[in-house]
């Protein structure tokens, strides 16, 4: 056997054993999301007059294709409209803007607290605008919509009743409008839905750490302050802001 011949095969068995690994990882988390279906318990609905406040926040950039249809989306969220507030992040340099601004009057026209606040430079990028507008977060709760994202009208009766005690952030369930277009995106849903419905799933169940994936989640502003904020010393904010609260003691679900 030529030494070159030697090399692949030691790359072969090298490769093998990552997947022989990862499998057995896989199988593992699928038995610890089978285990913790059979304890998980559905949450009691909330109770009238026990609403929290919750600001939602919408940072954008660049997005006039999705931006009116998130925010109108936002607007139609079935929660009190004396314990909600909707901040639009802005970075925007062409006229998502301006559609921004006029969804946002539209919106307050319904007797909404909705603002649009617009920075001039992107300092920070995303985690920069985060930042920039917790200052002016009324609520106890900060919900989180990336612009490709149209939020149920019923996000925040399903989300809310799930915080209990100790937990700092609640990550949903990411969907998808255009599942059945082709079957790339057939594909990629059967891919992010392993994601989110057994291996994040599992985590939660088991009480091991995972991460918020950065929209379509809700974090405690107490859990936010106390991990000492939003960074964008990383390109991964969610992920750094994750582990920084997890370290701080605050559970996620």
């Amino acid at each position: 056997m030529f030494f070159g011949d030697v090399q692949v095969l030691c790359l072969y068995m090298s490769c093998l054993g990552c997947l022989c690994v990862f499998g057995v990882h896989r199988l593992l988390t699928l038995w610890r999301y089978l285990q913790g279906r059979k304890v998980f318990s559905e949450s009691e609905p909330l109770e009238v007059g026990r609403y929290p406040f919750v600001t939602v926040q919408l940072p954008v950039f660049n997005e006039r294709y999705v931006v009116t249809r998130l925010i109108e989306a936002v607007v139609g969220l079935e929660w009190p409209r004396d314990r909600l507030q909707i901040q639009v992040l802005d970075d925007s340099t062409d006229e998502t803007t301006s559609l921004a601004m006029e969804a946002v009057r539209q919106g307050c026209l319904k007797g909404l607290d909705v603002s649009l606040i617009h920075r001039e430079n992107r300092e920070g990028y995303k985690a920069g605008a985060l930042a920039n507008a917790m200052p002016q977060v009324r609520g106890e709760f900060v919900a989180i919509f990336d612009a490709d994202f149209v939020p149920q009208p019923d996000f925040l009766q399903q989300v809310m009743p799930r915080f209990r005690e100790g937990v700092g952030m609640l990550q949903a369930r990411w969907g998808h409008i255009n599942r059945e277009r082709t079957v790339l995106t057939r594909l990629q849903a059967i891919l992010l839905d392993s994601h989110f419905v057994v291996e994040q799933a599992a985590r939660s169940m088991n009480g091991l750490w995972f991460n918020f994936n950065g929209t379509a989640g809700v974090w405690r502003v107490q859990a936010i302050l106390e991990a000492g904020g939003w960074s964008h010393d990383t390109l991964t904010e969610d992920l750094d802001l994750s582990y920084r609260a997890q370290l701080a003691g605050w559970n996620f679900g």
